[in-house]
């Protein structure tokens, strides 16, 4: 907390004690993280039960760990001065607020002298406006020199907007944030939050969400600072079933990767649905046909079939257990009985399997009890255990594991035929049986499609540790198993979908939402669009958003804020001597240059690059000058200046090509530099 606000007549003046406030700032973040340091360390000597003891350790330790490791930066963004009159400020009359990242107090006990972005009062900071200011008088926003470290030299700028006064200029400030050059990972946009996206951000913690972004309206920023929210605002309720951030890819991952840290938030898991479900390396590619029938939601009926068949209440013999001098007997039709109670309960396989032998269990226990009074738990456990009734478990709910059920499935034409009749046909029951069948699950080659299918099973043997939130972005892609996936992590915890339906590119990509939110298991989620683009300039969205007609997809049209960029298309007979001139009169400016193309002319590319002297990473490497990025990896990241080259080679290289196309124009944030031989897929509006 700052004094209350007064006129400010001197920039400089004004500057210096922001400055100067700063430095008091950093002084008390030090202290904070020292503490946390010396907390850990009286902790560790701290006498407590065990597991007590491991608890506050671990807390005590991750709060260290955080202060320790957070990313260098500016302390504050903002600040708010309250009108001194109670009637129209309340409780905060008087005051004034530095807003940021982290909250920093020189002591626990002592008033804050930066409030977390997150706290309640900071939602005014993003909602307050001329004419709605909410008691605030003056909403102040810092400059900082781009990629500053945290000095207070390199805080340069200050912009005063008098919403009590009705001021209604657009920020300098925040326009300047938005169109900056990107190098490096994506960056946190808590300073520049607008209110749709705060909105979404502070959803409650049980209400689940999907939004439907354009490009460059903020979805994927808006997905990860609603999970840190969520771990501000509901700690306990998160701890208890955990945050997990889904991403389509390890390079997507890698570029979102610093935004949770700056934030405060370091202890999310980060992940691929792939690496969720990596039971074994995959070792084989399915060919296009199979892969879609592997990954149809008709799939789940038939492993359920194939898993409960083993199940075989007919076959029970009479149980007969000897007890000392007695022998107790179970007829073959309640044992079959109890078998088809269970059975018709749907538990999960291997919970099922431990019903019928406690039911089984107390059967006998009552003949036991009516003949020699009570027994005790010893004797219960002793009969569970017995081999008689281990055997009849064998035989009328046997064991199961995932590889071999799937095996045999896949390997079988019989098998798969009973348990697929009536829910594929025949040329899909063909695609999905193996040409080779291997001799064991050991041996087995599995496909990316096979490993869903392996969680599927396994989900249906036992039920998987589930999380208190899950992101998802990218969404408009996953299959419907791989739904099915993330459902069973979700069973009671919420979700936040994030996607675009324009940019789907797999061959399940959702054509609608309210199906893939059924398949998620969330078939009430509401369906929020953001159509505003902060990052997309309006040159690009004019083209983008002509090439979205062709689309056939029912997603609105972006609108930019940005009335900047450029769009150069340029068609020359040799497209890798037009790409090294146009990458060298990229590099006049700053920022990212990203060269996406087909996804076999990569190697050719970067060879040709460097050839002419400009080196080039590729897309896992975000600090990169020059990337020269496969058209199938470039989902989800963003560079300054895009040389696009030879689009009818993306489109051609895959069945749902003109989507893929769509994506790779919409990742550049002021330049896009279109180079083709061969003509264009896609119609041109008149403006271009």
């Amino acid at each position: 907390m700052t004094d209350p606000n007064a006129p400010i007549s001197d920039f400089s003046e004004a500057l210096g004690r922001e400055r100067a406030y700063h430095d008091r700032c950093r002084a008390a973040q030090n202290a904070m993280s020292e503490s946390a340091q010396e907390q850990v360390i009286i902790g560790e000597h701290a006498s407590a039960s065990g597991p007590d003891a491991e608890v506050l350790g671990h807390q005590l330790r991750t709060r260290a760990k955080e202060l320790r490791e957070l990313p260098p930066g500016p302390l504050f963004f903002g600040r708010l001065n309250f009108h001194q009159d109670a009637t129209a400020a309340g409780e905060h009359a008087g005051q004034s607020y530095h807003i940021g990242r982290l909250r920093i107090t020189r002591r626990p006990s002592d008033p804050p002298l930066v409030i977390d972005w997150r706290a309640p009062i900071s939602r005014v900071f993003y909602q307050a406006n001329p004419g709605d200011p909410q008691g605030v008088t003056i909403r102040r926003r810092y400059g900082w020199l781009p990629a500053s470290r945290g000095d207070s030299a390199d805080l340069t700028g200050l912009e005063d907007e008098h919403l009590h006064a009705g001021d209604t200029r657009e920020s300098a400030i925040v326009a300047g944030e938005i169109g900056r050059p990107r190098i490096g990972p994506m960056r946190d946009i808590a300073a520049t939050i607008q209110p749709e996206q705060d909105d979404l951000v502070r959803e409650e913690f049980t209400a689940s969400l999907c939004v439907q972004g354009a490009p460059g309206t903020g979805k994927t920023a808006v997905g990860l600072h609603r999970a840190a929210y969520l771990l501000y605002a509901f700690p306990q309720r998160i701890q208890r079933g955990g945050m997990l951030v889904l991403g389509p890819s390890q390079t997507f991952l890698t570029y979102v990767s610093q935004v949770l840290p700056a934030l405060g938030e370091g202890e999310v898991r980060q992940s691929t649905v792939e690496d969720e479900i990596a039971r074994h390396p995959v070792r084989a590619q399915d060919p296009r046909a199979t892969a879609i029938v592997k990954h149809d939601a008709r799939m789940a009926e038939v492993l359920r079939r194939t898993l409960y068949a083993r199940v075989r209440p007919e076959c029970a013999d009479a149980l007969v257990l000897p007890d000392g001098s007695y022998r107790w007997r179970i007829p073959p039709d309640v044992l079959a009985r109890t078998v088809r109670d269970v059975l018709a309960e749907e538990p999960p396989y291997a919970m099922g399997r431990e019903r019928v032998r406690t039911r089984v269990v107390h059967l006998v226990q009552q003949q036991a009890e009516r003949r020699a009074g009570p027994r005790p738990n010893s004797w219960a456990q002793k009969v569970a255990r017995a081999r008689p009734l281990t055997a009849l478990l064998h035989t009328v709910w046997p064991n199961a594991q995932a590889e071999q059920v799937l095996t045999e499935l896949l390997g079988s034409p019989e098998a798969l035929a009973l348990a697929a009749t009536g829910v594929l046909d025949s040329g899909e029951r063909k695609a999905l049986l193996w040409a080779d069948p291997p001799r064991s699950p050991a041996s087995a080659r599995w496909s990316a499609a096979d490993l869903v299918l392996l969680d599927e099973l396994a989900g249906l043997m036992e039920r998987p540790p589930g999380y208190g939130h899950i992101v998802i972005d990218e969404a408009q892609d996953l299959s419907p198993m791989e739904c099915r996936v993330i459902a069973r992590r979700s069973p009671f915890g919420s979700l936040t979908v994030l996607g675009d339906l324009a940019q789907g590119t797999t061959p399940w990509a959702a054509r609608d939402w309210p199906r893939l939110l059924t398949h998620l298991g969330k078939a009430e989620t509401p369906v929020i669009s953001l159509t505003t683009g902060f990052r997309l300039p309006q040159a690009i969205a004019t083209l983008t958003n002509h090439l979205l007609t062709q689309l056939n997809v029912p997603v609105p049209p972006a609108r930019s804020l940005r009335r900047d960029g450029e769009v150069h298309i340029e068609r020359t007979g040799n497209p890798t001597a037009a790409t090294i001139t146009a990458v060298r009169a990229a590099l006049i400016h700053d920022g990212s240059i990203g060269v996406i193309a087909a996804d076999t002319e990569v190697g050719a590319l970067r060879d040709a690059l460097a050839g002419a002297g400009i080196p080039a990473s590729g897309p896992d490497t975000p600090q990169a000058r020059v990337s020269v990025v496969p058209a199938s990896a470039a989902k989800g990241l963003e560079y300054d200046h895009v040389v696009a080259v030879e689009p009818a080679a993306i489109v051609h290289a895959e069945p749902r090509g003109l989507h893929r196309l769509y994506v790779v124009l919409t990742r550049a944030v002021s330049r896009l530099h279109v180079i083709h031989s061969q003509p264009l897929p896609f119609t041109l509006p008149t403006e271009a």
